[in-house]
C-alpha cells in the first residue's frame, strides 16, 4: 500500500511519473522495476476535411469540439469518397472513428434526401458487443444535429426481439459483430434486401484483432457479405479501423478480398506516456520440481491496484483470464476495505461471460467515473471509450504488442499524460521481456496472421454460402484458390448437392450452424448455480474441460464458487458457492502423430519441418494452489473424455551424433527436450501474432512416426491458424531468442521464468536446463542463413 495515501478525486491531476514514484515508494518496490521508458508528448497536424463532406456533418462535428480534422483523418475520408477501401492503422486515440465516421454521415445524409427508397446504408462490424454499444451511443451524440437522417441501431444477441424488426426497417446505421453476421443476417438476407440493396459502407473496426482462425472465419463471413451484396446491386466500400499494426494494407485485403488502401502516418497529438516494466519479487517458496517461485502477477497486480485507487487514479487492470479478473477485483476489494470503507465498492471485474445488464452497467459506471479501479479482461481492450483514465495496469504480457500498445492507450484518451505498467508474470517470454526492452520499445508490431483458405475454416463456409443462394463455378475465385477443390469432398458428405451448374444446401438444419467462427467449437457450456437453477453466465467449449471441470473453482462478480458436475452431455456446470483457500489448475496429457509433411528443411544433420498432425489430449488431474503464492497443495485425478485435433504443426528433429555434440547423454535427454519445448512455445507470441495458449507442445525423445528426437509445436484450432507456419519461417530467430532467454534466467536448474509451464501435464518433470541450452546451441549451429 501507498505510505501516504491521497483521497480519491482530490485535487489536480498527478502526473504519470509522480503516480510511478508514489508505487515504487520503499527499497523493494523501486527494485522491481526493471525498466522506464518515456514516450514523449506529440504534436498535432491539421488538415481541411473533403469538399465533398456535407457542411451539416462539419457542423456536427464542430459542435462536438472538433474545429479542423488530423491529416490522417482528411486523408481516410478522401478515399472512402472516392469509392477505396482503405485501413487507418494509427494509434490508440487518434480518432479512427472520426475518420470514417465524416464520410459515412455525408452519404447518409444525401441518401436521406432521395425521393424514392430507404437512402444509402451502411453496417458496422465489431469484434465484441461492448464496443458496438459504445459506438452506437458515440454516433447518436454525434449525429443528433442532423435529426432523423442518421438512425443507428445495435443488433446482436443482446437486441430484444421486438426492436429487431424496426432495426431491419429503419436503421441506416446497423452495428453488429460478425457473430450476428454470420448467424443472423445473412442466413436471413431476404429479410434485409432494402438495407443490402443500399448499403454503401461496411466499417470494419479493430480489425487487428481477426487473426488466427478467428480472423479467418471472418475474412470468409465478409466474402459470404460481399456475395449477397452483389446479387442485390450493391458493391460496397469497406473502411477499416486497426491500432498501430505491421502492414495493415496486406492484413485488410487478405480479410476482404479486396485491395486496401494503407493510412499509416499518426498526425494526432499525444500526451506523455510513461511506461514501467515490472517484475514480482522471489518468495521463500518453492514450487514443482523444488523451483523457486515468484510472486504471482495477479498479486501484485491487485496491490497496484488497490494503491491507485487510493491515490484516485482512475485506471483499468488487464488481466488475461476471467478468474483473473475476478481475483485481482476481488484482492482489491478486500484491501481498499481497510483503507476506507467507501472505496471497495468503486472497483469491479469485468469480462466476457457475463450476462448483458451487468456489462452495461459496469461500462456506464466507468465511464461516469463511479468506478475508480476495473480488472478486466481484454473484453474491454478494444476501442471502448473509457476517457479520463489515469494509468492502465497490464498483468501479464498479453501475447503480442499490438495488444500491449492497444491497452497502454486505454488511458489518458483525453489527452492528458498516462502510466502503463506491465507486471511480468513467472513465464519465460515475461522474464525476458521485463530484461530485453528493446524488444517491446525498439521492434515494430507483428503481422497480422489469418488463413482464409484453411479447409477446416472455408468448407462451412462454402455451405452456409449455398444455403444463402445456389453456389456456382463463378463464385470460387471469391472464397480462394481452394474452394473448387472442396466441393467433391462436400459433395460426398452430402453437405451439397449438385443440381445442373449449382450446389445447394439441402439439410434441415441451418448451414450457418455447421462452425463457430470463434473456433471454439461446440455450443457454450452454461454455468449454473445448483441450489437455485440460477444461470451465473457461460464458458466455452473448448475450454469447459480445463475451466469447470469437477471440482474447479469457479470466479463470478467477486464471488467464489465450486463446480459439483460438469454434465458434458447437456453442457452445463452445477457449482454451489463456497470459499475454498485455493484456486485450480488443470493438468493434461498429450500425444502427436504426424500426418503429412508439406516442408523439409535441413539444418546440418537436423531437420525443420512443417506439416499436418493429428493431436489427442485429455484433461486428467487438476492441482489445488493457495491463492496468493500459488503453492500446490494437493493433485487430483479426473475421469474426462480424450479430445482430437487435426492441425498444423512445426517440427524439429535432432542426430545421435548432434546429441553428443552437445554432450546430452540419454538420462538428460528427455528433460533438455522437454525444456526446449516450454521455452520456444512461451517465446512464439514475440514472431506470431499468437498468444501461448493458442498453440501447444509435445516433445519426445524418439518419436514413432520420425524415429529421432523430436520437438513438436501446434496450432491449437482444427486445420491450424498460421501461427507455425509462421514459426517455421521464423525458427532460427524464434529459436535463438528460446535459448537466450534459458540462458539469461539466474536460477539454477529451470523455473517458471525460463523453462517450466503453467499448462504442462507432466507436472514439469522432466527438466534439463542446461542440457536444453546445449541442445538449442547445436540445433542452430546448423540453421541456413535466412531461415
Amino acid at each position: 500500500m501507498a505510505s501516504n495515501p491521497v483521497p480519491p478525486d482530490a485535487g489536480a491531476r498527478p502526473s504519470p511519473g509522480m503516480i510511478l514514484e508514489r508505487l515504487a515508494r520503499g527499497a523493494t518496490r523501486a527494485a522491481r522495476i526493471t525498466h522506464t521508458e518515456h514516450l514523449p508528448p506529440r504534436i498535432g497536424s491539421h488538415a481541411d476535411w473533403p469538399e465533398q463532406i456535407r457542411p451539416e456533418v462539419i457542423d456536427a462535428i464542430r459542435s462536438a469540439g472538433i474545429d479542423r480534422p488530423w491529416a490522417h483523418q482528411a486523408r481516410t475520408s478522401e478515399h472512402a469518397l472516392r469509392g477505396e477501401s482503405v485501413v487507418v492503422a494509427t494509434g490508440t486515440a487518434s480518432g479512427k472513428s472520426l475518420a470514417y465516421l465524416a464520410p459515412v454521415l455525408s452519404t447518409l445524409l444525401d441518401g436521406s434526401e432521395a425521393p424514392n427508397g430507404r437512402g444509402a446504408t451502411a453496417l458496422y462490424l465489431a469484434p465484441t458487443k461492448a464496443l458496438a454499444a459504445d459506438q452506437r451511443r458515440a454516433v447518436r451524440e454525434l449525429a443528433a444535429p442532423l435529426g432523423p437522417a442518421v438512425r443507428p441501431a445495435v443488433y446482436d444477441g443482446d437486441t430484444p426481439v421486438e426492436e429487431r424488426e424496426w432495426v431491419r426497417q429503419y436503421g441506416n446505421y446497423v452495428l453488429t459483430n460478425p457473430d450476428m453476421l454470420h448467424r443472423g443476417i445473412l442466413p436471413s438476407h431476404p429479410r434485409w434486401s432494402s438495407f443490402l440493396r443500399a448499403l454503401r459502407y461496411v466499417v470494419i473496426d479493430e480489425c487487428h484483432s481477426y487473426r488466427g482462425v478467428f480472423g479467418s472465419h471472418v475474412a470468409q463471413v465478409v466474402r459470404r457479405l460481399r456475395r449477397i451484396c452483389a446479387r442485390y446491386g450493391s458493391e460496397p466500400v469497406f473502411l477499416l479501423a486497426s491500432a498501430t499494426a505491421a502492414e495493415p494494407g496486406q492484413a485488410a485485403t487478405r480479410l476482404t478480398g479486396l485491395p486496401v488502401v494503407e493510412i499509416t502516418e499518426d498526425t494526432s497529438p499525444r500526451g506523455e506516456l510513461v511506461f514501467a516494466l515490472w517484475e514480482p519479487p522471489l518468495t521463500e517458496l518453492h514450487g514443482e520440481q523444488g523451483a523457486p517461485v515468484r510472486r504471482t502477477a495477479t498479486a501484485e497486480s491487485a496491490d497496484l491496484l488497490t494503491d491507485l485507487a487510493v491515490q484516485g487514479v482512475r485506471t483499468v487492470a488487464f488481466v488475461r483470464s476471467r478468474r483473473g479478473a475476478e481475483l485481482i477485483a476481488l484482492i482489491a476489494q478486500e484491501r481498499l476495505a481497510e483503507v476506507d470503507r467507501s472505496l471497495p465498492g468503486r472497483v469491479a471485474a469485468y469480462r466476457g461471460g457475463y450476462l448483458p445488464e451487468e456489462r452495461r452497467a459496469l461500462e456506464r459506471a466507468l465511464h461516469s467515473g463511479e468506478l475508480l479501479g476495473l480488472a478486466a479482461t481484454t473484453a474491454l481492450e478494444l476501442g471502448v471509450d473509457v476517457s479520463g483514465l489515469d494509468a492502465v495496469v497490464i498483468a501479464g504480457y498479453p501475447g503480442t504488442r499490438a495488444s500491449l500498445w492497444q491497452q497502454a492507450g486505454r488511458a489518458g484518451r483525453s489527452g492528458q499524460g498516462a502510466l502503463a505498467v506491465l507486471v511480468a508474470r513467472d513465464d519465460p517470454l515475461d522474464t525476458y521481456l521485463v530484461h530485453h526492452p528493446e524488444a517491446l520499445f525498439d521492434q515494430p508490431v507483428e503481422s497480422t496472421v489469418l488463413d482464409p483458405d484453411n479447409p477446416y475454416v472455408l468448407a462451412p463456409h462454402l455451405c452456409a454460402a449455398a444455403a444463402e443462394l445456389p453456389l456456382t463455378a463463378s463464385d470460387f475465385p471469391l472464397f480462394g484458390p481452394a474452394a473448387g477443390g472442396l466441393m467433391p469432398q462436400l459433395e460426398a458428405a452430402s453437405l451439397l448437392r449438385r443440381r445442373a451448374k449449382a450446389w445447394h444446401w439441402t439439410r434441415r438444419e441451418r448451414a450457418a450452424d455447421l462452425t463457430d467462427i470463434r473456433g471454439q467449437g461446440g455450443s457454450p457450456v452454461q454455468i449454473v448455480e445448483a441450489g437455485t437453477g440460477r444461470l451465473l453466465g457461460t464458458v466455452d467449449a473448448a475450454a469447459a474441460h480445463t475451466a469447470v471441470h469437477d471440482g474447479a473453482v469457479h470466479l463470478h462478480q467477486g464471488r467464489t464458487y465450486v463446480v459439483q458436475q460438469l454434465d458434458l452431455a447437456d453442457d452445463v456446470a452445477l457449482v454451489e458457492e463456497a470459499s475454498p483457500p485455493y484456486s485450480t489448475t488443470a493438468r493434461d496429457t498429450t500425444a502427436i502423430s504426424i500426418l503429412d509433411t508439406d516442408t523439409e528443411i535441413p539444418w546440418g544433420d537436423a531437420r525443420l519441418c512443417f506439416g499436418s498432425v493429428e493431436v489427442t489430449n485429455q484433461v486428467v488431474s487438476f492441482l489445488r494452489r493457495k491463492l496468493i503464492t500459488g503453492e500446490v497443495l494437493g493433485e487430483t485425478k479426473l475421469d474426462l473424455p480424450p479430445r482430437t485435433l487435426r492441425t498444423r504443426a512445426v517440427w524439429w528433429t535432432v542426430t545421435e551424433d548432434q546429441l553428443d555434440a552437445a554432450r546430452v547423454n540419454p538420462e538428460q535427454l528427455g528433460g533438455a527436450l522437454h525444456a526446449a519445448e516450454h521455452a520456444s512455445i512461451g517465446m512464439l507470441p514475440l514472431f506470431a501474432t499468437c498468444d501461448r495458449w493458442d498453440i501447444g507442445g509435445v516433445s519426445v525423445p524418439l518419436h514413432p512416426d520420425t524415429l529421432l528426437p523430436t520437438v513438436f509445436v501446434y496450432d491449437g484450432h482444427p486445420g491450424g491458424a498460421g501461427f507455425a507456419e509462421r514459426a517455421f519461417h521464423t525458427a532460427a530467430d524464434w529459436l535463438t531468442a528460446t535459448r537466450s532467454a534459458i540462458a539469461s534466467c539466474e536460477c539454477e536448474a529451470g523455473c517458471p521464468s525460463c523453462i517450466q509451464s503453467p499448462k504442462c501435464g507432466n507436472g514439469n518433470d522432466p527438466l534439463h536446463k542446461r542440457g536444453a541450452i546445449r541442445l538449442l546451441g547445436e540445433l542452430l549451429r546448423g540453421a541456413p542463413q535466412g531461415t
